[in-house]
């Protein structure tokens, strides 16, 4: 049986527009995927859409945000060191992947949604039946995606995503380029959020898989590792 890879796009953004206000990839987003994917021996990829140094949210990395698996390879010299080394989306953009994840972080909301490797990779992907899935402002990168038929991918399509009122919750309201949630409606989505905010919520939709907030990132992880157990059985 062949091995199993995993695309994991992350931001090479680390500042917001105007500011001086630090941000870059919500850290737990990309570890708790990372550490069930290592677990199982699967080949991970990461990349970005103009390679090298991947920032992290310091907000990331606060004792009440940094949970044990955040820790554990935050803590690994040799995890850090490939977080200086994202490849590039284009070095990766005919390749052939069994998952491509879009981690999240206030970052990917300047370098994802018009970034068109990303959305050559997240199209070819989607159309062949493997998966596709998105975590937290990370479902960004999914808004200008169009389908061979000029659709644009999330149309018709139950995803969820970070809300304008955890965006408020966050702190985030005047910082931010534009309002995920709302973007995401406009698109045609079937938008959908957890009842309390700030807590976890993943949704499947066929080969699509999206999670609402940083809460969501173990759950997603077990979720993105269950529905490869699926194709695989079907492959079989």
């Amino acid at each position: 049986m062949s091995i199993i890879k995993i695309l994991i796009i992350v931001t090479g953004i680390g500042m917001y527009d105007n500011s001086n206000l630090e941000t870059g990839l919500w850290l737990s987003e990309l570890t708790h995927l990372y550490h069930e994917a290592k677990e199982k021996g699967y080949e991970i990829t990461i990349a970005s859409p103009n390679g090298g140094n991947v920032p992290i949210d310091p907000e990331s990395l606060k004792t009440f945000t940094l949970d044990k698996v955040s820790k554990k390879y935050w803590n690994d010299s040799s995890f850090r060191e490939s977080l200086k080394n994202s490849k590039k989306l284009k070095e990766v953009e005919n390749e052939k992947f069994d998952v491509v994840y879009l981690a999240g972080g206030h970052g990917t909301m300047y370098d994802f949604p018009n970034d068109t490797a990303m959305q050559n990779i997240v199209q070819q992907q989607y159309e062949n039946g493997k998966i596709v899935a998105a975590i937290c402002h990370g479902v960004g990168g999914l808004l200008n995606v169009r389908l061979s038929n000029g659709e644009y991918l999330i149309k018709n399509k139950t995803i969820t995503g970070f809300n304008w009122f955890e965006e408020s919750l966050a702190g985030r309201k005047k910082r931010v380029p534009f309002n995920l949630e709302a973007e995401l409606k406009s698109r045609g989505s079937d938008y959908r959020k957890s009842f309390i905010p700030m807590t976890s919520k993943v949704v499947v939709y066929g080969n699509l898989i999206t999670g609402q907030n940083p809460f969501s990132s173990k759950k997603m992880a077990k979720v993105v590792m269950k529905e490869i157990e699926k194709q695989q059985k079907t492959l079989n």
